[in-house]
């Protein structure tokens, strides 16, 4: 069960950032092909700042990706739901809200 759930997270971060790196790289195709400069082009500091916001998200998604990997090698050594600080159970509920939570909640 817990794995299925963190396959299905896995997958849909995988989603997330193939979507995201498209957006970059359409942004950054869209930006060699036109003549803007970002310093006097009006436009330029909104094509600044959406190429660094995509930049940001695909970031995340890749860690995110990497978070869930961690917890299913956690699955994998029946480390899965310890805390790494304390040793307790983390609860249930934080493991709902948060599947790859390494931490109980004292601990984070």
């Amino acid at each position: 069960m817990v794995r299925e759930e963190l396959l299905r997270l896995r997958a849909s971060a995988e989603a997330e950032a193939a979507t995201l790196a498209e957006s970059l790289d359409a942004l950054f195709t869209a930006s060699r092909d036109s003549n803007a400069d970002d310093e006097h082009d009006p436009e330029g500091a909104t094509i600044g700042f959406e190429r660094a916001q995509l930049a940001a998200l695909l970031a995340t998604a890749r860690e995110r990706i990497a978070e869930v990997d961690d917890a299913l090698r956690r699955v994998d050594t029946a480390t899965y739901g310890i805390c790494e600080r304390c040793g307790q159970p983390i609860a249930e509920e934080r493991l709902a809200a948060r599947p790859f939570a390494r931490c109980c909640i004292a601990c984070a």
